[in-house]
């Protein structure tokens, strides 16, 4: 069965913001949507859009980034890979399962200027509650534009 991919914008984006539309373009059948209000909404929204699906492999932004790694903590059965980009894990809506750590595949790129997300904070509670982790810090800011186009997505996204 093939992976089902996922995006999960920011809390300030949409489904039509430089990501999204770069994976619509990409990878055409990718789940991309909206999400909007407070955490809850959002995650309610993500659990329905999802029910039923397995072999996920999602890719968030910032609070997508949040959104995404709560899921997988709540699903983790259903997710193959999570795909970080400055996730906001430093958030107080991160409610991480105690003393389990995920087991998939997970990937982290956080930009080393990011002045939004403390992607050194962000490290830390990744190495808490991630077993496999790579974690990437390049030479970018928050929204990773230097970066973003320079990720080999159709390895990361397919080759799986």
């Amino acid at each position: 069965m093939a992976n089902k991919l996922v995006f999960i914008h920011g809390l300030e984006s949409t489904a039509q913001g430089t990501k999204g539309q770069f994976f619509r373009q990409l990878f055409p059948k990718m789940i991309i949507e909206d999400y909007t209000g407070d955490f809850a909404a959002r995650m309610s929204k993500l659990n329905s859009l999802l029910a039923g699906i397995a072999d996920l492999i999602l890719v968030g932004s910032s609070y997508g980034g949040l959104m995404a790694t709560q899921y997988a903590m709540e699903n983790e059965g259903k997710v193959k890979n999570l795909i970080l980009l400055a996730p906001a894990l430093n958030l107080a809506e991160f409610r991480p399962t105690e003393n389990i750590k995920l087991q998939m595949p997970i990937i982290i790129y956080h930009g080393k200027n990011d002045d939004v997300v403390d992607p050194y904070v962000v490290k830390t509670i990744a190495l808490k509650h991630f077993n496999n982790l790579e974690h990437n810090f390049v030479d970018d800011d928050h929204s990773l534009h230097k970066t973003f186009p320079l990720i080999d997505w159709k390895k990361l996204l397919q080759g799986n």
